[in-house]
C-alpha cells in the first residue's frame, strides 16, 4: 500500500512511500492485542491500597460486655471485624498488578494495531522534520493542513527530539512518541497516526518487517 507523504506544513509532496505489508498488513490479533493492553494497564496501576484489619486499628480489646444475659449476641473486642468501629475483613492491600506477555504476543499486538489503522485509512506519512525552538503553533499548522483538528493524534519521531515533544505538550488531544517507545495502547487511542519518514522504517525493522 502506498501513501503520499507530506511535508512539515502539511501540503502534499511529490514524494510517496509504501507501507511493509509484513507489518501494516497482518491479520490482525484481536486476543493479543487485549493482552497487550491490559497488561499496559494493568502496569501502571501503584497497588497502593491498603485497609486497617482488627490488628491495626485502634481501640481497647476487653470485652464489651458480659456473655450472657444480655439477650443479645455475645461480643468481644470493639475491634471485631462486625462492629462499626472494627477492622476491615480481608481487605485490600498493597501488591503488584503487573503480569508479563510474551514478547513476540506484544509484536503481534503493535503489528494488529496498525493493521486496524491501515485499514480504516488513519495512518499519515511526514517529511522528518525538526525545529530549532518548541513551537506549538507550527505542530497546530501540520494538524490543520492534515484536517485533523478535534482528533486524537499519535505522532512519531524516528528519534527522540526535544524540541518536538515540548511544541506538541500544550496541543489538545495530540500526544508525540519516539517510534520506538509507541505501545499497543497509543495505537488504539489515537484515531490517526502521524508517521515521520524515519519513524516508519524504524518501526518497521522493530516490528519484524520485510528486510529489503
Amino acid at each position: 500500500m502506498k501513501l503520499k507523504v507530506f511535508k512539515q506544513d502539511g501540503t502534499a509532496s511529490s514524494k510517496s512511500v509504501t507501507l511493509d505489508e509484513a507489518v501494516f498488513a497482518t491479520e490482525p490479533n484481536d486476543h493479543a492485542i487485549w493482552l497487550d493492553v491490559r497488561r499496559i494497564q494493568a502496569n501502571a496501576r501503584q497497588g497502593t491500597h491498603k485497609t486497617k484489619e482488627r490488628g491495626e486499628v485502634a481501640g481497647s480489646t476487653r470485652k464489651l460486655y458480659r456473655q450472657k444475659g444480655t439477650g443479645g449476641a455475645r461480643a468481644g473486642s470493639a475491634k471485631s471485624p462486625t462492629r462499626y468501629s472494627g477492622g476491615t475483613m480481608f481487605g485490600p492491600r498493597p501488591r503488584s498488578y503487573s503480569f508479563k506477555v510474551n514478547h513476540k504476543t506484544q509484536l503481534v499486538a503493535r503489528r494488529s494495531a496498525l493493521a486496524y489503522k491501515t485499514k480504516n485509512e488513519a495512518i499519515r506519512v511526514v517529511e522528518n522534520f525538526s525545529y530549532d525552538a518548541p513551537s506549538t503553533s507550527n505542530l497546530k499548522g501540520l494538524l490543520n493542513s492534515l484536517e485533523l483538528n478535534g482528533k486524537s493524534v499519535l505522532l512519531l519521531t524516528g528519534a527522540h527530539d526535544a524540541t518536538v515533544y515540548r511544541s506538541g505538550r500544550n496541543v489538545p488531544k495530540l500526544t508525540v512518541r519516539n517510534a520506538s517507545d509507541a505501545s499497543t495502547l497509543d495505537f488504539m487511542k489515537a484515531q490517526v497516526v502521524i508517521f515521520q519518514e524515519g519513524a516508519l522504517a524504524q518501526l518497521a525493522t522493530q516490528l519484524g518487517g520485510t528486510k529489503e
